[in-house]
């Protein structure tokens, strides 16, 4: 049902509240039927026909200017605050039936997908974006327990109720080894040059500056992406590319049975972020 007006017994349509706006700020014909979507001579057939509705002239117009009159600028202020509040109510309601509203929880692990996610929330103005970081054994757990609806994690994460979304970031695979070790010098090494040198995997609760502290104490290597050389700098870490070696791929991803509006709508915008960078 179109939204009216009441002018006594008459009532103005939709089409005429908005036309008669838009002049109001244009203030030009042309610019107004643009907006509006129509032809010119229907901005000027809506507007005569206030002005009969009305009783007296809302604009005056000549060949080079039009402005509003009296009459025409009280009406506005007294239709515009009513048009904004019905305008805005049906915006909500179409975003809260798109399941764009409420609150989404979104998991990061790292420093680096942290500041990711918090950029690409910024672009949900309609719900609430709770983000919480989680360590590298925590991503899947969070998922599967709905401590989280989407989480930005190292893939793949495999589980048959998930469902991975784009991958945003790819990056270049390092090992991090002591300092002062003899691969710390090298410019690149390869897995062969691994051999004999252990390598430390994460604990189910540990924490990646946990492993780099074992790392600097000479207990072994441990390989992460090339974000490691910039977020998490230590004196008595080096970090040497690792040649011949897949990627590291981080993406989104979210249980299959919560592929909710919001979590759509969080990944589209994760992903226009990465492309615009």
């Amino acid at each position: 049902m179109k939204p009216r007006f009441t002018m006594g017994v008459r009532v103005l349509e939709r089409h005429e509240i908005e036309t008669l706006l838009v002049l109001a700020e244009e203030l030009h014909f042309g610019r107004t039927a643009d907006r509006v979507g129509v032809s010119t001579s229907r901005v000027s057939q809506t507007v005569r026909r206030l002005e009969r509705r009305v009783g007296a002239a809302l604009f005056t117009r000549t060949s080079r200017r039009v402005e509003l009159t009296d009459i025409g600028r009280a009406l506005c202020a007294d239709v515009r605050p009513g048009w904004a509040a019905i305008t805005a109510g049906v915006d909500r309601a179409i975003r809260a039936g798109k399941g764009l509203t409420g609150t989404l929880r979104v998991g990061f692990v790292g420093a680096a997908g942290g500041l990711l996610v918090a950029d690409a929330a910024t672009a949900l103005t309609d719900c609430e974006v709770v983000l919480r970081e989680a360590q590298f054994p925590e991503a899947a757990p969070w998922l599967r327990d709905r401590v989280v609806d989407v989480v930005l994690a190292c893939l793949p994460l495999d589980d048959p109720d998930f469902t991975p979304g784009p991958v945003l970031v790819t990056e270049a695979r390092l090992v991090a080894v002591r300092a002062d070790h003899p691969l710390a010098r090298r410019r690149s090494v390869t897995a062969d040059d691994l051999r004999g040198v252990p390598e430390l995997r994460a604990p189910d609760d540990g924490t990646l500056q946990e492993i780099l502290t074992l790392v600097g104490a000479g207990r072994g290597a441990f390989p992460v992406g090339a974000h490691a050389r910039r977020y998490y700098p230590r004196p008595d870490v080096a970090y040497v590319p690792l040649t011949g070696a897949p990627p590291v791929r981080w993406g989104l991803v979210w249980r299959a049975d919560n592929a909710t509006a919001r979590v759509r709508a969080f990944a589209a915008a994760a992903e226009e972020l990465v492309r615009a960078r």
